[in-house]
Parts: structure tokens; sequence; C-alpha cells
């Protein structure tokens, strides 16, 4: 089947859902600028993602952690939501019940106006107090270093899931009753290899979701597609709105 009526496929899909659900990866940011972070792009001071994004660095060398935390947030805030992040912004409007769940933590989501969404992985904006845990905003590029929480004085740590860490029970749940009820579920620009966001498609398909696979290839996650485009991000997810 061509892309062009897979498109129109899928589309037709969507235009008769009432309950969406859209899953999102590194590749929607990519299109933006967004480095992975994780590998060669990752790479800072001969330090890997790894060995700093974990509570041991943290307590070990905070002033490490945030060093390297304040380097992707001057990078991250260079970028701006791409064409996709505005399509499922909007999709958010048009469909009766609809759920994002993200694993990227840049926050262009949020800034191309989506609020229904859980950000599984945390927010790179978003730092929480190590000792009263009060989680708050901070744009400040570049981040006071050590960072301290205004209430208490304690020492804030970014507002993100670290290696080692269990993601929020409430971003599951919530996660998985989107999935479950889903008439169309798209996966969008995600490797299929980081649990548990990987097993998120076999969730919404046991549940009879129709799965849409949206990235430049092949994935674990492909065999479970009803339909596949392959393509980036920007260019794909505005066709879905088309009439």
């Amino acid at each position: 089947m061509g892309t062009g009526s897979t498109l129109g496929l899928v589309r037709d899909k969507l235009s008769a859902a009432q309950s969406v659900t859209v899953l999102t990866g590194a590749g929607i940011s990519a299109d933006s600028g967004v480095p992975t972070f994780r590998g060669a792009d990752g790479l800072w001071r001969n330090f890997r993602a790894e060995d700093l994004a974990t509570p041991e660095a943290f307590a070990r060398d905070p002033r490490l952690v945030w060093e390297w935390y304040n380097w992707r947030r001057e990078l991250i805030a260079t970028k701006r939501p791409n064409p996709a992040h505005e399509a499922v912004a909007a999709m958010e409007q048009r469909f009766k019940r609809f759920w994002l769940i993200t694993q990227n933590v840049d926050g262009l989501h949020r800034d191309a106006g989506s609020r229904q969404l859980s950000e599984i992985h945390g927010n790179i904006w978003m730092v929480r107090c190590t000792q009263c845990r009060k989680m708050l905003e901070n744009r400040a590029v570049p981040i006071t270093i050590l960072p301290l929480c205004p209430s208490c004085g304690g020492l804030l740590r970014p507002h993100i899931v670290w290696f080692g860490e269990s993601l929020e029970e409430e971003d599951l749940e919530r996660s998985a009753a989107a999935l479950q009820r889903s008439d169309v579920c798209l996966i969008v620009g995600t490797s299929g290899l980081v649990y548990p966001a990987a097993g998120f498609g076999a969730i919404a398909k046991q549940a009879g979701a129709y799965i849409v696979e949206i990235n430049l290839d092949s994935t674990p996650q492909s065999s479970l597609a009803d339909a596949t485009l392959q393509g980036r991000a920007r260019d794909l997810v505005p066709l879905l709105l088309e009439p």
C-alpha cells in the first residue's frame, strides 16, 4: 500500500475516532534540532548521559550534574516546536477524548499548546526540591549553580526521571487508561526500545485500538502497527489533520 492510500486510511480512522492517544519520542523533537543526549550527541566533557543522569551521580557531585543540565537547557532553549508538535496540539481540540504521552523532556509539546499530556520522563524546565519536594518551573538560562529552593533553601534537582528511578505512578495509570480506551493510537518518532513506553503500543492494541506508527525507520513496534508511515514527523503528522 502506498503512502497516499495509507494516509487516506489513517485519516478515515481518525475521522471516526472518539478517543485518540499519541505517544511521542525523540524523533519528533529531532525535527526541531534537539539532540538525543544519548550516545555521541550526549557526550559532554567525556561523560555519557548514563554517567550523569543518576541519583548516585547527583549525590556524589551535584555541581557537575547541574553543569551538564545547564548545557542541555542552553541547547534546548534555542529550539522551537515544529509542525508535528503543533499538529499534535491541534488534535487535542479535535477529539472528544485525547491524551498525549511523551518520552521527551524538552517541553516543546507544552510550548506548542498541548495541555492534556503525561511527560513520563519529566521536564527539563521543572525543578524539584530534594528536601521539601516542592516542584516549580525554572526557565533560567543559565541556571544558578547550585540552585536552591525558594521555600526551604534545600538543593533543587532537575525534575527528570533518572536511570534507576521509577516513573511516577500517576503518569503510568493515566497513560494506561488512555491507551486502553483508544480508538486510534499514534506512535510517533519513538524507537520502541525503552520500557515501559515500549510496551504502550501493545496495551492499546490489546484493547482494540488501530495502531499507526510514524518513524524514519522500522522499529520493534512496527509489527504491531496496522499502518506505517515512514518519514519525518514534521512532514507526516500535519497531513493526518487534512480532510
